[in-house]
């Protein structure tokens, strides 16, 4: 009996290694269509308005282009690169799709994001913790318990334009984005000329502890 367990154990453990293994190749001919804007290793061009996807956690993808496949995300029309994003969203037939173009994203190297803003990290660094490290966690890496995302390793002005799209009420606003309704609370009650480049240029700066818990 002890054998016959072990035994089927074993057998599932190979059937998802192969079903994983499956899902990483799907993905990767689903992921052509994205390499465009995202890069082939999903770096992102920070130019065309495409973030480093292979930094960001699993969940978070998949609720993401979940929500622009439904019409929750980028359907404002004052975002302009979320609205480019829309269709290759709505082109990922299903669940399934949407899994397996994330499994392949993730079973890519993890890449370090280039600074493109100016900012003042100490100020930043007051923010964030005084605001933003409660859900985020204090060194950004996110607590999906929260549904509140990674934020290290992802590009500085692309967190600066989504702190600006929550505030101004172009993301976030959908009656289904529950989430995103949160932090667009958040954002509007922030004060400050500069808080959002601050904060995103003291995130950038986390780069390199983040990668050592990583290893």
């Amino acid at each position: 009996m002890i054998k016959h367990l072990a035994l089927l154990s074993l057998l599932i453990l190979i059937a998802d290694n192969i079903l994983a293994q499956g899902r990483v190749r799907q993905g990767k001919v689903l992921f052509r269509q994205c390499i465009l804007c995202h890069g082939e290793n999903a770096q992102g061009d920070i130019t065309l308005g495409a973030p480093a996807l292979v930094n960001q956690d699993a969940w978070y993808l998949e609720r993401q282009l979940a929500n622009i496949a439904a019409g929750v995300r980028s359907e404002d029309p004052s975002d302009f690169f979320g609205k480019r994003m829309s269709p290759n969203a709505k082109a990922l037939k299903g669940q399934q799709a949407r899994e397996d173009v994330v499994a392949y994203i993730k079973s890519l190297p993890p890449t370090k994001t280039r600074g493109l803003i100016k900012g003042n990290a100490e100020k930043g660094h007051e923010y964030y913790q005084m605001i933003c490290g409660a859900c985020h966690g204090p060194n950004a890496m996110g607590n999906k318990i929260l549904n509140a995302p990674r934020l290290v390793g992802i590009n500085d002005l692309y967190l600066k334009r989504q702190y600006l799209n929550f505030k101004d009420g172009i993301r976030g606003a959908h009656v289904n984005d529950k989430f995103g309704a949160q932090m667009a609370f958040i954002a509007q009650k922030l004060q400050g000329k500069n808080i959002a480049a601050d904060v995103a240029v003291y995130i950038h700066s986390l780069q390199d502890q983040a990668e050592n818990q990583n290893k």
